[in-house]
């Protein structure tokens, strides 16, 4: 397979070189020197993403690349400036610094697994690359302090409903988990699960484009929460467990003076954490309190945090996570609904 390496560094392509040759064929250029008229199956560009004017020599070189059907960038994890900009150039998928070969090998077999029956990916489904550029746009405009585009979530939000109505759940979580990691992975699952939820619970066209939009939207907060707690693979300490649950009250405050955002769905975004008993936050809502939206959001989020991919770990079998869900159903989770959502979590 043909990799085209864009670097800001002559160090970073020898480097890259070394970790993919002979295994691949490699070839690079520097990003104000992309050659035109390149032909290769993936770009993988390793650059500062928060240096403006290489920023826009990347924007330049991109399309200098032809054939391309994955455009792989290498990010500080720890910049989350750097992760949104990496989403908003087209990224397909981010690669975690610091850089080794490993690493690289299995993304790449992830992200090529017919490589050895000379199949090439086309990359990522339109949709699916769609809503990762809306996700990276509100995540910039929450960082950055800017207004967020509700329209925007809301055509992406269409979309993801469309693919899941037509392709199945199950082709959702697949594409999501193969192309995206973290913060981004959870909520594309997210949005991918309660709408089937929703889909399969008969909900009129209006209240499934509701729950899908909260749910595209339901951890913008996070956007605001220092990335060194938000991909922590331990468990978190009392005060930073204290910083992660200030996520959705980040999100509300975030959404609130959008115009046109539906109550409801303000109300997801800030309560999609709370459980039946009291028990959860910000405002260890109990029962009566807590809206239908939300009950069935919270069902989809913590099932998808459950099966999303995770650097740390593999994803939890469909059927482990419905079982912890069963345990909840009662006191924290509404027992009617996590019935209902069987289905959902085995067989769609």
């Amino acid at each position: 397979m043909l990799i085209h390496v864009i670097a800001d560094e002559p160090a970073k392509i020898s480097k890259i070189r070394e970790m993919l040759e002979p295994r691949h064929t490699v070839s690079a250029s520097l990003i104000d020197d992309a050659p035109k008229g390149v032909t290769a199956a993936s770009l993988l560009v390793d650059a500062d993403l928060r240096n403006v004017e290489t920023i826009a020599s990347i924007r330049l070189a991109l399309p200098k690349v032809r054939g391309v059907g994955q455009r792989l960038f290498i990010v500080d994890r720890r910049a989350r400036a750097a992760v949104v900009q990496a989403y908003s150039l087209g990224a397909s998928s981010v690669i975690p610094t610091p850089l080794d070969a490993r690493s690289l090998q299995q993304k790449l077999a992830m992200l090529y697994p017919t490589i050895a029956n000379d199949t090439e990916d086309a990359g990522p489904p339109t949709v699916v690359s769609n809503a990762a550029a809306a996700l990276a746009s509100m995540f910039d405009a929450v960082l950055n302090g800017r207004q967020l585009d509700f329209a925007e979530a809301q055509i992406a939000t269409s979309e993801v409903i469309d693919a899941v109505a037509s392709n199945g759940l199950t082709t959702w979580l697949d594409n999501v988990r193969r192309y995206h990691e973290g913060t981004f992975q959870h909520c594309l699952l997210v949005t991918g699960v309660a709408v089937d939820f929703a889909l399969s619970l008969g909900f009129h066209a209006g209240d499934v484009k509701r729950l899908g939009v909260a749910a595209t939207l339901h951890d913008v907060g996070k956007a605001a929460i220092p990335l060194e707690i938000l991909d922590k693979p331990g468990a978190l300490a009392h005060g930073e467990m204290a910083i992660m649950q200030g996520h959705a009250r980040l999100g509300y405050d975030a959404l609130r003076g959008v115009g046109g955002v539906p109550d409801e769905v303000l109300d997801a975004v800030r309560h999609h954490h709370e459980f039946l008993d009291g028990t959860g936050y910000p405002d260890r809502l109990t029962a009566p309190d807590i809206s239908d939206l939300v009950r069935v959001l919270t069902i989809a989020d913590i099932f998808a945090a459950l099966i999303e991919v995770r650097a740390y770990r593999p994803p939890m079998a469909r059927e482990k996570a419905y079982s912890i869900l069963q345990e909840m159903a009662g006191p924290k989770l509404e027992k009617a609904l996590v019935t209902a959502f069987r289905d959902v979590a085995l067989t769609r």
